[in-house]
């Protein structure tokens, strides 16, 4: 069990994380079109640290948005994406 200043902790990092990938998601502009699957995959996770912040499941929340950004970040690196911002 975690601690309420901990949850909260987790809520406030998770929340900006959130708010800052959707940002670069709409700015987001696909290369390479084959990799359509990696861009539904981020948009899943997204999705999904969503709805474990609704439950309230703050550590799961806060996971689902770390993959999200490392999908993202590896999909910038590799050429994938370009982000316009």
């Amino acid at each position: 069990m975690i601690s309420m200043e901990t949850e909260r902790e987790l809520l406030r990092q998770t929340e900006k994380m959130l708010k800052d990938i959707k940002t670069k998601r709409k700015d987001m502009r696909l290369v390479d079109e084959s990799k359509k699957n990696l861009v539904k995959n981020l948009d899943a996770y997204i999705s999904d640290t969503q709805h474990f912040i609704d439950k309230k499941d703050f550590i799961r929340a806060y996971e689902a948005i770390v993959y999200a950004w490392g999908i993202l970040e590896t999909m910038e690196m590799a050429g994938i994406v370009e982000l316009c911002d």
